[in-house]
């Protein structure tokens, strides 16, 4: 019986993925590490930003001090221009009547930002879960493993909405069940993304997020 949903933030909570693609390859291009955001999406949606520049660093490319700080910037500016809720989820978070928190890759001042752009923030706070509480970031199972001891339930008791292959298989590890989303705009645009998601290890795939009381 499900007791917590665990939801990941961006790209299932706020459509923000092909916004924060775009301005990390942009910053990533400028210090020498070329790609695109398409790229980016497909290499590192769903990490720890910790671990996505310590990949770049690997290649040679030599991270300035202020990357992340300069990188958080640009993606507010963008995001208060750009972003919104993911269509329904207000409606959806509404409605549920279980335990809920975020379990994110980013910052909970991200966290914060988005959630409180899309409207979202008062449904969640203070619940909000990032890697920087732990040692190990997705594809690990430390970030939800301390969402659910922090909100008070086992693993087995808990529903992870993901949509990432990262964030899928964290879960999975942690003993979790966990649901593929697939409804944002940078999963809408990908061929094959619902079979990628079910490969990682998702018991299913969705993409209408008033659909969530059916899994639960």
């Amino acid at each position: 019986m499900t007791k917590l949903i665990i939801f990941d933030c961006d790209g299932v909570l706020v459509d923000s993925e092909m916004i924060a693609s775009r301005v990390l390859a942009a910053k990533l291009s400028a210090i020498g590490y070329p790609v695109t955001a398409q790229q980016c999406r497909e290499r590192f949606t769903g990490k720890w930003m910790t671990d996505v520049l310590a990949t770049v660093a690997e290649t040679g490319v030599e991270v300035p001090d202020d990357f992340k700080e300069t990188l958080k910037a640009a993606d507010i500016e963008a995001f208060a221009r750009e972003l919104r809720p993911m269509p329904g989820v207000l409606q959806a978070i509404r409605e549920l009547r279980h335990d809920r928190c975020v379990a994110s890759s980013g910052s909970v001042e991200k966290m914060e930002t988005t959630l409180g752009i899309s409207g979202l923030l008062p449904f969640f706070k203070p619940h909000l879960f990032s890697a920087v509480h732990v040692k190990r970031g997705k594809p690990e199972p430390d970030l939800f493993l301390y969402a659910a001891q922090r909100m008070g339930h086992a693993p087995s008791d808990c529903l992870v909405i993901e949509d990432s292959t990262a964030g899928v298989t964290a879960a999975r590890r942690a003993g979790m069940r966990v649901i593929g989303f697939a409804g944002a705009s940078h999963a809408r645009e990908a061929a094959g993304y619902a079979d990628m998601l079910r490969r990682a290890g998702a018991e299913d795939v969705f993409d209408d997020m008033t659909r969530i009381s059916g899994f639960l």
